[in-house]
């Protein structure tokens, strides 16, 4: 449930039924969960017992800084430094924080990469090596730079961290050349970020929120699975809130996330026994994901508001990639590549979070198991085309799909692009952006199903139920290969038109407001 054991790498049979010689591998967009944080001296520990001082963050010893080393700005220098944490002791006295044993420097900051965590994330760059580089040959094996790549991460450090600490592991310093400049990494403003469910800066998301977890409670909280919990659990929960429950203090799924972060670290920082117990944890595993995802099976506002911006992006880096010869992002280029290449994205990687996966899955209905994202979990999203079967074919495949100019002298995508497009237009928002499936013309819609999408969830193919209800919506032979213009009619239903401004409508409108009353299931 909390730890993620990676399968064996593809075996050459796999490998070849998994990605067939007829479709081509255009762009993949990999989304990560952040590995095992702490939860050392915080509020999520003292839910359960009194606080512990986790000493699994050996960077407290290795910390640096970017600090000025001149009056003018003009030069930049890094500040080496260690951390040691300093809190209340007695009568509010300062105490520094020890682990045990006396250790006072790897101790973790609440919600830190943990070593473990590191060691995960960079596992987990290596198996993308492995099966893009080594395997697939999509990507090179020396990189130069990372104008072909777009990293993201959201505003929490253990994302940012793990994010790197995946590249890394994707491209060691022996995989880069010596002038391999910085890479860029892309960032936003919290209140416009998308990379995961945003309830802090989405009103009506968390009414909605809100909504179905008070529906979770009333469903949960007197049942046989919740009497099974507080037998087990009830003793050490404070006295100001005795009773295990869904809406309790601490919530329900707050004791989740301090089992989980603890049942993977050592010995000294486990909590009692009872809190792993297995049935007690499938118990409390079915209970959060109803909680925290139904909404989105569910609802279709809830999908829109949660993650249906951020599937606005994954569909519409699929269109250009599919249309305008390439993706290519203004945000993700470092300036100090050459411009004039116009190198189209290929790999993109987002560090993010369990609910941001969870609800990717659950928003195009393939969350299948139903069982919460373990730690260092990923998901990819791989786009295809179909391979030309001949060098002749080959040249008409690129000229048509690659070049921009030959697109619109052939008057295919005339409606909504101009003619040859120069580098600084490659790099402006592209004219796809957010256009719906029945704008295209049809030589469009024809290219889109000429176009494979399929998700992988940490290594395993995933269905979806909308894609492989028709045969002209899938791969013949393997239903998890959706057509592009297939996937995109299914995300197009939950993707705003502006998402900060649907974010305040519908305020107070209950379950489903207007604009939800088809309550249409996700993945159709």
């Amino acid at each position: 449930m909390t730890t993620l054991i990676p399968r064996e790498p593809y075996s050459p049979e796999e490998l070849e039924r998994l990605y067939p010689k007829a479709l081509k591998l255009q762009l993949v967009q990999v989304f990560l969960r952040h590995a095992y944080p702490s939860t050392s001296s915080s509020p999520i520990t003292d839910r359960l017992t009194p606080a512990i001082d986790w000493p699994y963050c050996n960077v407290a010893r290795n910390m640096v800084q970017i600090a000025a080393s001149k009056d003018d700005l003009s030069s930049w220098d890094g500040f080496q430094w260690r951390r040691k944490i300093e809190t209340f002791g007695d009568n509010d006295e300062a105490r520094v924080a020890a682990g045990p044993g006396g250790n006072l420097e790897s101790i973790c900051q609440h919600g830190e990469l943990t070593d473990k965590g590191r060691e995960t994330t960079y596992a987990l760059g290596q198996r993308l090596r492995h099966l893009y580089v080594d395997q697939l040959g999509f990507m090179p094996k020396i990189k130069e730079d990372t104008e072909d790549m777009y990293l993201r991460a959201t505003s929490i450090p253990r994302a940012l961290e793990s994010m790197q600490q995946a590249f890394w592991g994707m491209y060691p310093t022996s995989a880069r050349t010596q002038s391999f400049p910085p890479p860029v990494i892309v960032a936003r403003p919290v209140n416009e970020e998308t990379l995961f469910p945003n309830e802090g800066n989405c009103r009506r998301f968390r009414q909605l929120a809100r909504l179905f977890a008070d529906r979770a409670a009333a469903r949960w909280n007197d049942s046989e699975q919740m009497e099974y919990l507080n037998r087990l659990w009830s003793k050490y929960m404070p006295e100001s809130s005795p009773k295990v429950a869904v809406d309790a203090h601490p919530r329900l799924s707050g004791i989740m996330d301090t089992i989980n972060a603890s049942d993977a670290h050592g010995p000294e920082t486990r909590l009692p026994s009872e809190f792993y117990d297995k049935k007690a944890r499938a118990v409390l595993d079915r209970i959060a994901v109803e909680e925290w995802f139904a909404g989105y099976n569910e609802s279709v506002e809830y999908r829109k508001l949660g993650i249906g911006g951020l599937m606005g992006d994954v569909v519409d880096r699929m269109v250009s990639t599919a249309v305008d010869g390439g993706w290519h992002s203004s945000t993700s280029a470092s300036g100090s590549g050459n411009p004039e290449t116009g190198k189209a994205i290929k790999f993109a990687m987002s560090g993010c979070h369990d609910t941001t996966l969870a609800a990717i899955l659950s928003s195009v209905g393939g969350f299948q198991d139903g069982a919460w994202p373990p730690f260092t979990s990923s998901i990819a999203v791989e786009l295809f085309s179909q391979a030309p079967s001949s060098r002749a074919d080959a040249g008409t495949v690129l000229e048509e799909f690659s070049n921009p100019a030959v697109v619109s002298k052939k008057g295919i995508f005339s409606s909504l692009f101009g003619h040859a497009k120069s580098v600084e237009e490659k790099l402006a928002p592209s004219a796809t952006a957010r256009a719906p499936l029945d704008s295209f013309p049809d030589e469009a819609r024809d290219a889109f199903r000429k176009h494979y999408v399929r998700i992988r969830y940490n290594d395993q193919p995933v269905t979806i139920p909308g894609c492989a209800a028709k045969p002209e919506n899938h791969l013949p032979g393997d239903e998890t290969f959706c057509t592009l213009d297939a996937f995109k009619s299914i995300v197009d239903k939950f993707t705003p038109k502006s998402w900060t401004a649907e974010c305040m409508q519908n305020l107070g409108a209950g379950l489903h407001g207007v604009n939800d009353s088809e309550r249409s299931p996700a993945g159709y």
